[in-house]
């Protein structure tokens, strides 16, 4: 992998220059210049340090590399200080922005990397970026064409009790989960120890501030809540690592038969596997064993999800990008599941598949643009 400081990488097509700003977190500045693309790693954009990084670094890349940016393009977050940077610099050059879907993003990265320019399917798995339709995402079926996206289906959705604060709570997440499975009764005995946990459960009630997610980060969040692994996340992804690394402890184990559900309208619930899990709440010594046969569902519900939408759309290629993909469980898994059939994985080996490549996955979504 490298290590975003100052990379170069050759892309497929040429095209104006583009000044792409990334996201929030793990956030890197991409400048392109004709068939190059130029990165730099910023980081988290959480510090006032980190934003006037990202400034004098945009600066100093177009000042270095002797260019004009005559695009900027950014996350369709209006809150990220990236977009609203992006936004800034477009109206002081008076050149155009372009905001690019979060999911898209990660999956033309990867695009980018191997120089891809014919449609693939795109699996975009991560904790939550701003979907097209202003609700949080996170576990995306897509079709991917250059500069041009469909959402094909989607992760069924959870809801967020308490909004952005669910993330760090694996606890709300699984009280959730309950009331998802029609078993509200069960989150004040599980949960009596949190202060929270009655306005948790008139809000799930009452639907108060619980917006609907599709994140797969969720998704590990609600799991690990259940099994009380992690009730609380001291930084991003706990709850997930901690459950990736008892799976890795016990062993592979065959996935739960009928774990899963395709709907209709071509969404992946995971429902019946949450329910499953119960079963092994109060066993501590089955929870290694529960956290195998998470992991081993989802990855089977994932391997049939994409080998239907590859028949019915005739793509053999499946692009995988978001930060969940740093589960090794789960990337290698879901190679293995598609071994045998037509579908070609293709995953980020020079970048990340995390957010550090979301700047390059922009600035591809931008020249493809061009080319339209």
């Amino acid at each position: 992998m490298i290590n975003l400081s100052d990379v170069v990488l050759p892309l497929a097509i040429s095209g104006p220059t583009v000044l792409a700003c990334g996201a929030w977190l793990k956030n890197t500045i991409c400048l392109t210049q004709r068939n190059s693309a130029y990165l730099s790693a910023i980081g988290d954009l959480t510090t006032a340090e980190a934003r006037y990084r990202l400034e004098k670094t945009a600066l100093h890349m177009c000042k270095s590399n002797f260019l004009q940016p005559e695009i900027v393009t950014h996350d369709l977050h209006p809150d990220f200080y990236s977009t609203q940077f992006a936004e800034f610099f477009a109206e002081q050059h008076q050149i155009p922005t372009l905001a690019v879907q979060h999911h898209h993003a990660h999956i033309a990265a990867v695009c980018a990397e191997h120089q891809l320019i014919e449609p693939v399917l795109g699996l975009a798995l991560d904790g939550v970026g701003l979907g097209t339709d202003n609700t949080p995402w996170g576990g995306e079926l897509l079709l991917v064409d250059g500069a041009r996206f469909h959402r094909l289906g989607h992760l069924a959705t959870l809801a967020l009790p308490g909004g952005d604060r669910a993330a760090q709570e694996p606890w709300r997440m699984a009280a959730s989960a309950l009331a998802k499975l029609n078993r509200k009764d069960e989150i004040l005995r599980r949960f009596a120890s949190q202060p929270a946990v009655e306005t948790i459960v008139a809000m799930l009630t009452n639907d108060l501030n619980c917006p609907q997610t599709s994140s797969m980060g969720r998704l590990f969040d609600a799991a690990a809540g259940l099994l009380s692994i992690t009730l609380f996340q001291s930084h991003e992804a706990q709850a997930a690592i901690q459950l990736q690394q008892l799976a890795q402890n016990h062993g592979s184990v065959p996935a739960l038969t009928k774990g899963y559900l395709i709907t209709a309208d071509n969404n992946l619930d995971f429902s019946p596997l949450l329910e499953t899990l119960l079963e092994y709440q109060d066993a501590k010594n089955e929870i290694p064993y529960a956290a195998a046969l998470f992991h081993a569902t989802l990855i089977a519900g994932l391997a049939v999800w994409v080998k239907e939408a590859a028949t019915q759309y005739n793509i053999s290629k499946l692009v995988i990008g978001g930060g969940c993909f740093h589960n090794a469980i789960l990337t290698n898994g879901l190679k293995q599941c598609l071994t045998q059939s037509s579908v070609q994985l293709i995953c980020a080996h020079q970048m990340q598949p995390d957010d550090s490549a979301i700047a390059l996955g922009q600035a591809w979504i931008a020249l493809q643009s061009n080319h339209l």
